[in-house]
């Protein structure tokens, strides 16, 4: 990211920098400030390529920690079906229904991630798709399927490890922090507020500081227009990854090793609500 940061106030412990306006579009998942973006197609590849790897090698019965009931198999199987959705929602297409079941997972699941990267190969950038948040270009799918298949590449591993704690211990995903810092991006400025304009959450009543102390960014969880986003109730002081996989909910605060300053029952209180799908 751009150094494009203004000072912020000190109170609670709350000391870091804040990004003007946000430096990614939620509607493109393109930079606004002319920055350079992220190469989302590519990071998606070698994802994809790392969650099949995992797939030939881990127990399809083995539970997912943090996903209530899951196991493997189901992990694979939905994020192959996102996969192809997602596809056919680039294309502006119904998806083929890709029936129910049981599936040989390496093949599924290699068979819908080529389909999606293909399809956002040959659309190219500027396609007109159906978004999450209205019409929009094709970008929009290169950054939310990047971030889909991290998260789950991470629930992966943590299924082979017995807690998603030991991943970044023992099998951490390779990337880098600023991958980790736009998926915290893509909550706060996409996710956490189509959640509220659904109807499916209300807005917060307290804002928090999520402060990325690798990268040197600051997000305000639950300010999301262009006033002054005032003093936050709290701030949560962690690496991007950490911060990003807390918002997943794949780890606790305490798990993710975040400092929290201010009021901890207004953070307590966000993850509690469905700030993300």
């Amino acid at each position: 990211m751009a150094d494009d940061a203004l000072p912020l106030r000190e109170h609670r412990g709350y000391v870091g920098a804040m990004t003007t306006a946000p430096a990614v579009d939620p509607a493109t998942g393109l930079r606004t400030d002319g920055g350079p973006d992220l190469d989302h197609l590519a990071l998606l590849a070698a994802l994809q390529e790392a969650f099949a790897a995992g797939t030939r090698t881990a127990d399809p019965a083995a539970r997912v920690p943090a996903c209530g009931r899951w196991r493997v198999r189901n992990l694979v199987e939905h994020l192959g079906r996102i996969h192809h959705w997602a596809a056919g929602q680039a294309r502006r297409e119904r998806e083929t229904p890709l029936g129910r079941g049981p599936f040989d997972l390496v093949p599924f699941y290699t068979a819908q991630a080529a389909e999606l990267h293909g399809t956002l190969v040959a659309l190219g950038p500027d396609a007109d798709a159906w978004t999450l948040t209205g019409r929009g270009p094709a970008t929009f799918w290169w950054r939310r399927q990047l971030h889909e298949t991290l998260v789950h590449l991470h629930d992966l591993r943590a299924a082979g490890h017995g807690s998603g704690v030991a991943v970044g211990a023992q099998d951490p995903v390779g990337v880098d922090a600023e991958v980790w810092a736009d998926g915290v991006d893509e909550v706060v400025t996409m996710f956490q507020p189509r959640q509220v304009r659904l109807d499916r959450m209300a807005p917060l009543d307290r804002t928090v500081a999520l402060h990325a102390t690798d990268v040197g960014r600051v997000w305000m969880l639950g300010a999301h227009d262009d006033t002054e986003p005032g003093v936050p109730a709290t701030t949560v002081h962690a690496p991007a990854r950490e911060l990003d996989l807390l918002l997943w909910r794949r780890l606790s605060p305490e798990e993710a090793g975040a400092t929290v300053t201010g009021d901890p029952d207004a953070l307590d209180a966000a993850l509690a609500e469905p700030i993300v799908p």
